[in-house]
């Protein structure tokens, strides 16, 4: 699967909150994916830090894109768990996502996604999920 394709399938199959985020996924393999957000007031609170919501939403998408680039295909699937941890406060220019899928069975599959902020390089947040087939 390109990061064309997959984006096309974010921007067609998605819900509009999802896409109100502006993602773009400029990387997707069987190992990896990996897709940016611009931070915008949209997404922002009191201080000018990105939202644990948005930050819960990007990773989740990250984590459900990892999966389709390891199956190299769109397969449904339904989030199970998803357990994420704020490292830092969120700010800059755009938080980049970085995911993976870890173990993948015939039923249930298993990632982790590290958020990090750009400029910085810092990570914000890491997640993992676990998604059923």
């Amino acid at each position: 699967m390109t990061p064309e394709t997959a984006q096309t399938i974010l921007d067609q199959a998605f819900a509009p909150w999802v896409r109100d985020l502006q993602p773009r996924i400029t990387e997707i393999t069987a190992e990896r994916l990996v897709m940016t957000i611009p931070i915008s007031p949209n997404i922002t609170r009191i201080g000018d830090i990105v939202s644990g919501q948005a930050l819960a939403a990007l990773a989740d998408t990250a984590m459900v894109f990892a999966c389709f680039g390891y199956l190299d295909t769109p397969e449904p699937v339904g989030t199970v768990t998803l357990d994420t941890q704020f490292l830092r406060p969120a700010s800059g220019d755009s938080i980049r996502a970085e995911a993976e899928v870890t173990r993948a069975g015939k039923s249930m599959m298993f990632t982790r996604c590290t958020l990090i902020a750009e400029p910085s390089g810092k990570p914000v947040a890491m997640a993992t999920a676990t998604f059923a087939r």
